[in-house]
């Protein structure tokens, strides 16, 4: 199972196995040794010390027993050593000034050549210590305390302490902590691969939601309900994925409207220049050529609006600004659009004051603004309706209002008229961008635009830029 989880995520459940488990692993495994061994001196020390504390008392018994001349003191010694108290938990023994031992507790006749290195220690410190491990296998503790010269063949006493118990017991605390630190360890593996499998799935999926972004499927969402960083990236991609399929669709529609937009005038201009080729009336002529200066125009205009979308889109979208009066621009646009109000029966009404503070702007986008506001004034209007443009200094600022009672806009799409390739009406022409481009023209001037607007009731844009001071 883990050898599954790590090769199928290597690059970070892998990483984490490689780094932090194995460093874990090699901690606990230091510490696991350190305290064995601690364990065992602790254990083999507090031995020593009780075996030491035992000689002690003894060689006091001795020592008393020397000061006293009616005893006689190698019977003494050996009674002593024959009758040890504690002869069930160690042995104790005797040892003559040639360095062998000649009375045991146990009963058992001493060897004479056993080697002992704790007392060879005790004729130059008092007190020897060793472990060693008998013919038998077994494990013991030997300590060698030398006594006074009692005016005897005695040179020290001995004691012999089985460590089988002992280390049975380390054995025991020892296997214990192995397993707390390998039941630690196996904890930190699983709640390790938990935490990593829960940041690792939600990226795979993010991985595989991405991959379908790209091939441009934006209908897949992203199931997390993490309330961390990871839920709140998860929330974001998805949000991202709607972003990106309502601008996939606006595209859409938006080539789909160009390519009507281009196609009707490109129809209207192909038939009349045939038309002209084989019907030279004068009337026939004059009607053919307006109609192809109109349609050509139209042309110019969605050709104009592309390229500045483009500019948009790769921030090249520059301005020129100086100072300027803004009367002067909106005046040519309703100039422009006077003409072709009168024959589509609107009426186009323009309050103009005597006078207005010049701004820093650039006249020529400001120009292309009005004209896209009036044109989609006269645009979304029928016959018989009308359009109001006012402009006005307003608490600082200059204010221009354009207002119609055409067919409105649905409370649903307002929200998005000013977005690209948005066209809350399919049926009229236009590109889907001028009013976009309108806006970050007005936003580029410091200034604001906002729509109002009721279905079947009308629209107004207002238009605020600040003053030059």
């Amino acid at each position: 199972m883990l050898g599954g989880i790590f090769t199928a995520n290597r690059s970070i459940t892998g990483r984490w196995a490689r780094n932090n488990l194995g460093l874990v692993i090699v901690i606990f495994f230091i510490l696991d040794i350190v305290f064995i061994i601690t364990l065992q001196n602790y254990y083999y020390n507090s031995v020593q010390q009780y075996m030491v504390s035992r000689l002690n008392s003894v060689s006091s018994i001795l020592n008393r027993y020397s000061l006293d001349s009616s005893r006689n003191l190698s019977a003494e010694v050996r009674n002593t050593v024959e009758n040890f108290s504690e002869k069930d938990r160690m042995e104790l023994m005797a040892i003559n000034r040639r360095g062998h031992i000649v009375i045991t507790s146990s009963g058992f006749s001493p060897s004479t050549d056993t080697y002992m290195p704790d007392y060879e220690t005790s004729k130059d410190e008092g007190t020897g210590y060793t472990i060693f491990t008998q013919n038998s296998g077994e494990k013991v503790m030997a300590v060698t305390y030398s006594i006074e010269p009692l005016n005897s063949e005695y040179d020290a006493v001995r004691a012999v302490v089985s460590l089988t118990e002992v280390d049975a017991q380390i054995k025991f605390l020892a296997i214990l902590v192995t397993v707390v630190c390998l039941v630690i360890i196996l904890m930190l593996v699983f709640s390790g691969i938990y935490f990593v499998s829960s940041i690792v799935k939600p990226i795979q999926e993010i991985s595989l939601a991405t991959g379908k972004f790209a091939k441009g499927d934006f209908s897949n969402r992203i199931q997390n309900d993490s309330q961390d960083e990871i839920g709140d990236l998860c929330i974001a991609i998805n949000h991202m994925a709607d972003e990106l399929s309502k601008a996939d669709e606006m595209k859409n529609e938006f080539i789909s409207s160009v390519s009507h937009e281009l196609r009707t005038p490109l129809t209207a201009i192909k038939g009349w220049a045939e038309t002209l080729s084989l019907d030279h009336d004068p009337e026939t002529m004059n009607k053919g050529i307006r109609v192809i200066v109109n349609e050509t125009e139209r042309l110019s205009q969605m050709v104009e609006e592309l390229l500045d979308f483009s500019r948009m889109q790769n921030g090249r979208f520059s301005m020129q600004k100086d100072r300027m009066d803004i009367l002067a621009e909106l005046e040519d646009a309703i100039l422009i659009y006077g003409e072709k109000a009168k024959r589509d029966n609107i009426s186009l009404n323009y309050n103009a004051p005597e006078m207005l503070p010049l701004i820093n702007g650039d006249k020529n986008r400001l120009r292309q603004v009005f004209i896209n506001i009036i044109d989609n004034a006269i645009k979304y209007s029928n016959s018989g309706c009308t359009v109001n443009v006012e402009a006005s200094e307003v608490d600082g600022c200059i204010q221009i209002v354009v207002e119609d009672n055409g067919c409105g806009i649905k409370a649903s799409d307002l929200p998005r008229v000013k977005t690209k390739f948005f066209k809350a009406n399919h049926t009229r022409r236009g590109s889907g961008i001028g009013l976009a481009v309108a806006d970050e023209i007005i936003t580029m001037h410091g200034g604001t635009l906002e729509v109002q607007s009721q279905e079947n009731v009308g629209t107004t844009v207002i238009i605020t830029l600040p003053i030059e001071q």
